[in-house]
């Protein structure tokens, strides 16, 4: 006797192929995928699976968690101002907020370091804010912080798009659209051009390792937590093998770099990376090639070996690369036991792990301990 096939294992079969399409960034409702999921509903429709549509769920649990919106609360008196802009760009216009810090008696007016922060997919710029707390420390050593925000037009699931050839070449994509996004703050406010600063989470993070390689003259340091390295994909099916760890065979095409999908970064910018070997999202093996490509791009750096205990309990190893001056170029913190989160992070904001050491902190240090270039 035939057993009739379950609507729930319908239902989890959409919804296993529904993460995967928005993990990757994909609108299932538009465009060529709309006809693969057309055909994927009729597949599982004549094995007497259920005839549902797949369902896009790209503004819901593209990572471990469900991300939220969370609104800036107005600055209480004293405290600094987070305001909202738009950019308008030949690559299309974007939203970004900006951190002025609470002046405080004796702090110096400016020129300002900058940093700027690189949200993660389904985040906001206000969510970011919340979760790393840099705006905090901002108020604390008086910095100005950046934080772009990805629209959905751009991206369904607001993740940036570090794995299209486009976008990981200095003109023409986000890389660009993000430097001149930099370069508007640095002509209003009184930015030091020598201490410009990247980091992010995730996809965010993937962004930064490309800013750092495409505009080394703009960003002197990069933060990549959670992140891939440059050139780790080249479109989205590779992009999803790579958060995996997974290398994928074949050839892109990238202007005038070879066609070759695994380039190696070639510009010294120091870079400071964190990633949990718990990650199954982007898995950690990510964030030893970046600092891999970092140490490549560098002259030989003599490493030494560090671990600890984190105040809410994680353990975690730290790698320094330092030149023969004893500069550190290069740091590597492997967070054990820690999934797709900021380390240190603050639960006001999505994707966070308190339990960890505290990775604004550290990147912020990391940053402003660089020596002014040239």
């Amino acid at each position: 006797m035939k057993t009739p096939h379950s609507p729930t294992l319908a239902m989890n079969i959409n919804d296993t192929l529904s993460k995967a399409f928005a993990q990757a960034g994909l609108d299932t409702r538009s465009g060529p995928l709309q006809g693969v999921t057309e055909t994927i509903r009729k597949a599982l429709a004549s094995a007497g699976l259920g005839g549902g549509t797949v369902v896009s769920r790209a503004d819901a649990d593209v990572f471990d968690v469900l991300a939220r919106d969370i609104d800036a609360k107005p600055s209480a008196p004293g405290a600094g101002q987070f305001v909202r802009r738009t950019l308008q760009h030949p690559a299309g216009a974007r939203d970004y907020k900006l951190y002025l810090p609470a002046l405080r008696a004796g702090t110096v007016q400016g020129p300002w370091p900058l940093v700027v922060m690189l949200h993660g997919c389904t985040q906001s710029a206000d969510d970011f804010a919340a979760g790393t707390q840099m705006n905090r420390l901002a108020d604390e050593h008086g910095f100005l912080v950046l934080y772009p925000e990805q629209s959905t037009t751009a991206n369904a699931s607001r993740c940036w798009n570090w794995f299209r050839p486009q976008d990981q070449v200095r003109e023409g994509g986000e890389p660009a659209l993000i430097a001149a996004m930099v370069r508007t703050v640095m002509a209003e406010q009184p930015v030091d051009a020598q201490r410009v600063f990247v980091a992010g989470l995730s996809a965010g993070a993937a962004m930064a390792v490309v800013l750092g390689e495409t505009w080394p003259d703009l960003f002197a340091a990069v933060g990549a937590h959670s992140g891939l390295p440059y050139a780790a994909a080249h479109d989205i099916p590779s992009a999803m093998a790579a958060m995996k760890g997974r290398a994928v065979m074949g050839r892109a095409h990238f202007p005038g770099t070879g066609d070759d999908p695994r380039r190696s970064a070639t510009h010294a910018v120091p870079t400071i990376v964190f990633h949990g070997d718990r990650d199954h999202t982007v898995q950690h093996s990510n964030g030893e090639h970046i600092a891999q490509q970092a140490r490549q791009a560098t002259p030989a750096l003599d490493i030494s070996h560090h671990s600890g205990t984190a105040s809410g309990g994680r353990s975690y190893t730290r790698d320094v690369h330092a030149d023969a001056t004893g500069r550190v170029l290069v740091e590597q913190w492997t967070v054990h036991g820690a999934g797709h989160a900021w380390s240190g992070g603050d639960a006001a904001g999505s994707y966070t792990d308190n339990a960890g050491p505290d990775a604004s902190a550290e990147m912020l240090r990391f940053f402003l301990a660089q020596k002014p270039r040239g």
